[in-house]
């Protein structure tokens, strides 16, 4: 299942701030993954959105960031070069490191894959690059504007216009380029590899994929991504590769133990600080894990229910297994309980349902909505029977009586 988009700035090479998002799963990070988008593009192409969506359902977080000069990033892309843009991918799996974990599976579109391959092995805990629409050289680049190289080598620099934007491309761009050797690179890689290319790509020709397959080694894999463009624009092709890319890395960059069985005594329910942004909590419930926030309106990374929210879950939840239990102890033919919670906090005197016990508790009051939707063969008295029900939960009860809570320090050994 899909998570959240937790935003983060960090520092590139060239000191500029970069804008990234990191996609979280909804449960448990299985593995980090980077992603370094097309030349001019950012991290918000359909592409880099797809793929992120479809690794986070497979438990793998993924890192997008635009490059210097692009998208939301600070930084002059007219004095950036391809050398640069390897700079900044050292420094987001830096980034990653330092805050959560080093990313095991880099993926690269068009430039952005040739990127990846080149720096591969400068970051080593790296198992497993994916390609997608790569150029066998970083040169190939320069064919998107060849009829400005000559101006460019003679003057220095030139405009040109790359997707009907302006773009600033120096000589120095160039040179750069020529330096780098993919296909020796990709040679030396030592890194499973997945090579994805459509035959039809008038960008960067299929015989670049070609070329990148003979030269790499094994582990290596190509998939035809058959009828799409270049960008992957059909959200089609974009969700394919994802999901090519989901299942083939899985197999290389493995994942965590397995979750401790469960106990059969209840015990604790954990909340630990993870120290990104406010409030964020990792709350550990047995072999399950979850992250609590609060939404960005309040300061928070918005990754995960609100404690108040969390309380709507619980009664939601108790609500629809007490009802089930009913149901199927009394053989009623409910088939589905559809349960919407809300939880406000009211003034006493705009309370409708509120008791003179109530008022006596203070001004203010909590007070959760709870709308309950039956399917199933039901007569009117049946549906009736069922409300009573949905009251005697014990979440309910809880709530409705209240509780003692004990609290205690335990200092860290």
């Amino acid at each position: 299942m899909a998570g959240n988009i937790v935003k983060h700035t960090f520092t590139g090479a060239s000191g500029a701030q970069l804008s990234a998002r990191l996609d979280m799963p909804a449960g448990r990070v299985e593995a980090y993954a980077l992603f370094a988008h097309c030349f001019t593009c950012s991290k918000d192409l359909t592409a880099s959105r797809k793929i992120a969506e479809s690794l986070t359902a497979s438990g793998i977080a993924v890192l997008r960031f635009d490059f210097t000069g692009l998208g939301s990033s600070e930084g002059d892309f007219a004095s950036t070069n391809f050398s640069l843009n390897l700079a900044d991918l050292k420094s987001a799996a830096d980034y990653l490191r330092q805050n959560y974990e080093a990313p095991s599976l880099l993926i690269g579109h068009s430039l952005g894959g040739a990127a990846v391959i080149a720096v591969a092995a400068e970051i080593p805990e790296v198992k497993a690059v994916a390609t997608i629409a790569a150029p066998a050289d970083a040169a190939h680049v320069t064919e998107n504007f060849a009829g400005k190289l000559a101006e460019i080598r003679d003057k220095g620099e030139a405009q040109v216009s790359l997707g009907e934007r302006p773009f600033t491309i120096k000589k120095q761009f160039l040179d750069d380029l020529d330096r780098h050797d993919v296909e020796k690179s990709i040679g030396s890689l030592k890194r499973a590899l997945l090579i994805l290319h459509s035959p039809i790509d008038a960008t960067v020709g299929i015989d670049n994929a070609r070329r990148l397959f003979e030269a790499a080694r094994h582990p290596k894999s190509f998939c035809s991504l058959d009828q799409a463009d270049h960008l992957l624009s059909d959200k089609r092709d974009a969700a394919y590769a994802a999901q090519v890319i989901s299942a083939w890395a899985t197999r290389y960059i493995g994942t965590r133990d397995p979750m401790p069985e469960e106990q059969d005594e209840a015990g604790f329910v954990e909340l630990t600080e993870t120290g990104h942004g406010k409030f964020q909590n990792a709350v550990k419930v047995g072999p399950h894990g979850m992250l609590a926030d609060e939404p960005t309106s309040v300061g928070g990374l918005g990754t995960g229910p609100t404690p108040y929210e969390f309380l709507s879950i619980a009664l939601g939840a108790c609500t629809n297994m007490t009802l089930r239990m009913y149901a199927d102890h009394k053989k009623i033919p409910l088939e589905k309980v559809a349960i919407r919670v809300r939880h406000d906090r009211k003034h006493i005197d705009d309370c409708e349902h509120c008791t003179e016990k109530d008022r006596a508790m203070g001004t203010h009051i909590d007070q959760f909505e709870r709308e309950l939707t039956f399917t199933g063969d039901l007569d009117e008295a049946t549906r009736k029977r069922l409300l009573e029900i949905a009251d005697k939960c014990p979440v309910h009860r809880t709530l409705e009586k209240g509780a003692k809570v004990l609290t205690k320090e335990v200092r860290e050994a």
